[in-house]
């Protein structure tokens, strides 16, 4: 049996959020040395084989980043500024954003590159395909200039940047998993999920109209947040293969914002016994974003083939998921 010190170290930051739990969840049945760092109480996975290390810290604080990945074989970076907007919204208008969506990620660097570990540690960060921007083809392929709209795809694209050049130093092994819209099945609390899946969803056991700021036709590729997670897990074993680019991590489905909001109408209807909510487009609102009437669904055949990992829940069952998990609260 492997001692403590022998097991290898993983370092999730931002391990309180929707990813971090979904990706705290696929490590904890490993035996390995798992520290999670959030901002809030991050809960111990059941049947944990892994040794937890629970750490609730502000990364932008002091050391508190640095004590975070000391001695990490592997770390990885999940860590988005939210203010009380959504993640994107929030990096237009909160002057935090920058400092956490890219300062963090200049800050890993440095500190792995003062500790000076034996051996390059491995670092995987969370990206988004929105920052690609405006994009000519249906799908997403990578093959396309990145041109970002949105102050949040802007400090993404030059967080990863980093990320390939501390790879091109030789400093780290690493790479930038992007990925599509991000929803929770209800495996996790629900509260943890922001997203447009989730809140759309409570509007509608609230019994109230699904609202779109545009015809409904815009299409998104909607990734459930338990198969990013093994896309985690995935390029953490198989670093050599992902290491010094991007990749894109999605299902490579279309779904057009309007199937989508049916699709959560009728999910609470069977859950509620009443009668589905109406969809309805209206004017966009003040605070819409370029990328709201953008398409963003992605091509990740480079990936799949590459690693061999595939998205294993269909939307429908996500959907259906969900919709459990938020009926509970009413």
């Amino acid at each position: 049996m492997a001692t403590t010190a022998a097991k290898p170290l993983i370092t999730v930051l931002g391990a309180s959020g929707l990813l971090g739990t979904a990706v705290a969840r696929e490590l904890a049945v490993r035996p390995v040395r798992l520290r999670l760092v959030g901002r809030r109480p991050t809960s111990v996975p059941s049947g944990s084989r892994a040794d937890v290390e629970v750490r609730i810290a502000c990364l932008t604080h002091g050391d508190a980043l640095a004590s975070a990945v000391d001695g990490a074989d592997a770390v990885l970076h999940l860590v988005a500024h939210r203010g009380n907007a959504s993640t994107w919204r929030a990096a237009a208008v909160d002057p935090a954003a920058e400092r956490v969506n890219l300062g963090l990620v200049h800050d890993l660097v440095d500190a792995i590159r003062a500790q000076r570990p034996e051996r390059p540690p491995t670092v995987v960060f969370a990206g988004s395909v929105s920052q690609a921007g405006r994009s000519l083809s249906a799908r997403i392929d990578g093959s396309q200039p990145d041109e970002p709209l949105t102050a949040y795809d802007r400090h993404k694209l030059a967080a990863e940047r980093a990320i390939e050049a501390a790879c091109a130093e030789g400093l780290i092994r690493g790479g930038t998993l992007r990925l599509a819209t991000l929803y929770s099945r209800g495996s996790d609390p629900t509260a943890l999920d922001r997203g447009v899946v989730a809140a759309m969803m409570r509007r509608a056991f609230a019994d109230q109209p699904l609202t779109m700021w545009h015809d409904g036709s815009v299409k998104r590729d909607l990734l459930c947040v338990d198969d990013a997670a093994t896309a985690f897990v995935t390029a953490l074993d198989q670093i050599e293969v992902v290491s010094g680019r991007h990749w894109l991590v999605g299902t490579g489905q279309a779904t057009s914002v309007a199937d989508l909001f049916a699709m959560i109408s009728k999910a609470v209807a069977t859950r509620s016994g009443r009668s589905p909510v109406p969809v309805v487009s209206v004017p966009p609102a003040d605070h819409s974003m370029p990328t709201d009437v953008l398409d963003f669904v992605l091509d990740p055949a480079a990936f799949q083939n590459a690693t061999g990992w595939a998205p294993r829940v269909p939307l429908s069952e996500g959907l259906d998921g969900v919709a459990a998990a938020i009926a509970r609260e009413f």
